[in-house]
């Protein structure tokens, strides 16, 4: 003989179901946070020159043009790993006058052509922003963006 579902025990599967899943849900997504904030992120490195070049990435809206592990606009080249790909993750120095020397060395006004604004900054921006390029060097993307070439 066949059992038949009622309506309350139909609505008592659709309810411990939902919460089962709700609870393996929450659980998922502490542990991935803990997992985040403890393995891919450098608290330590975060200093006042990063904040102040994330500032200023943000200011003259770099996002609109590059992308920053794969996440913005795909204008102009990720820059999400550009200081390991130019050689110079490790040297904040080298950063520093690659990333300005860079900047000043683009070509503005070329109707028809990609071109990156001259915005004029400091050495200190400069500074700053290679910083932060470099913090963002060191996450532990796990591999991405897969961007390999400079």
């Amino acid at each position: 003989m066949r059992e038949v579902l009622t309506k309350s025990m139909v609505r008592n599967i659709f309810y411990g179901g939902s919460l089962f899943f709700i609870v393996i849900f929450v659980g998922m997504t502490i542990h991935s946070h803990g997992h985040i904030v403890d393995t891919s992120t450098d608290r330590e490195g975060l200093t006042d020159s990063v904040i102040e070049g994330k500032a200023i990435w943000e200011r003259h809206a770099c996002i609109n043009c590059h992308t920053i592990l794969g996440e913005g606009a795909y204008f102009a080249p990720e820059v999400g790993n550009v200081m390991s790909r130019w050689g110079v993750a490790d040297d904040p120095e080298g950063a520093y006058e690659m990333l300005k020397g860079w900047m000043q060395a683009m070509p503005t006004g070329i109707e028809g052509r990609r071109q990156m604004p001259a915005f004029e900054l400091t050495d200190e921006e400069y500074r700053a922003l290679a910083d932060f390029l470099l913090w963002v060097d060191r996450i532990d993307a796990q591999g991405w963006p897969p961007n390999d070439a400079g």
